[in-house]
């Protein structure tokens, strides 16, 4: 049995073969074509996204040098929705968020950055996003939720811009709250991370101004005359925060 199967020759197998392409003939040609059906529609899409991104960038340089305030933001969100998930139109739909913000709709603002979140989580934008999301709570005074909002932000994070800002805007409702020791702490975080730095130096200095500020001591009263009663003051209430933007 075992001479017999070394007797097959090269042109036994060919043959073998050749007989097994004529009888599948039918099912290869149907292969094929559905290969090259699915080789054109997927060179035709890859086209087509090249084509749409190309368009998306062009529309959003030339809204940014041809619109300013709110007629910029629109074109900038109508780009983010005409050109849904081509780089362009992410980068629309921040560039949108951000100009609302600029002109104070902090509301508008806030939706378009979590939309940016919900829509493009991956997005190595997003922490920005995040931190758009956390400025328009501060900035409508919604303090609580924007320090959990700039937390969240921090933790999800190692972009040095976006890190520094948040804890800078913590240190200041801190210190705005009379919070001195957690304000000190995230100012000398951010100098000890970012040392040489022009935002080293500027914590170094709010670190030294809060300093002088919370060792100050107490201005004494002059002792009341001896038939006035002592009269009641009032301590004022830390200045509230004011988001640069």
């Amino acid at each position: 049995m075992q001479s017999q199967t070394q007797e097959l020759t090269a042109s036994d197998q060919l043959l073998k073969l050749w007989a097994w392409f004529e009888a599948n003939s039918k099912a290869i040609a149907v292969g094929a074509a559905l290969l090259l059906i699915a080789i054109f529609v997927y060179s035709f899409y890859t086209y087509r996204q090249n084509q749409k991104e190309i368009t998306a960038g062009e529309a959003l340089t030339q809204v940014g040098m041809s619109n300013t305030g709110a007629p910029l933001a629109d074109a900038c969100l109508k780009i983010a929705a005409d050109y849904a998930g081509t780089l362009a139109g992410q980068r629309a739909l921040l560039q949108g968020a951000t100009t609302l913000f600029a002109l104070d709709k902090f509301d508008a603002a806030q939706a378009q950055f979590q939309k940016f979140l919900a829509t493009y989580p991956a997005n190595s934008l997003a922490p920005q996003a995040a931190l758009g999301v956390a400025a328009c709570l501060d900035a409508q005074g919604k303090t609580d939720l924007a320090v959990g909002a700039y937390q969240k932000a921090i933790a999800q994070t190692t972009d040095a811009t976006v890190l520094t800002t948040a804890k800078f805007a913590l240190a200041r409702i801190a210190e705005a709250q009379g919070k001195f020791a957690d304000a000190d702490k995230l100012y000398i975080e951010i100098a000890r991370a970012y040392p040489n730095s022009s935002m080293s130096s500027e914590a170094q200095m709010r670190d030294m101004e809060l300093k002088t500020k919370s060792s100050a001591p107490a201005p004494v009263a002059p002792a009341p005359a001896a038939a006035t009663a002592p009269a009641t003051t009032t301590p004022a209430a830390p200045a509230p925060f004011t988001l640069s933007h």
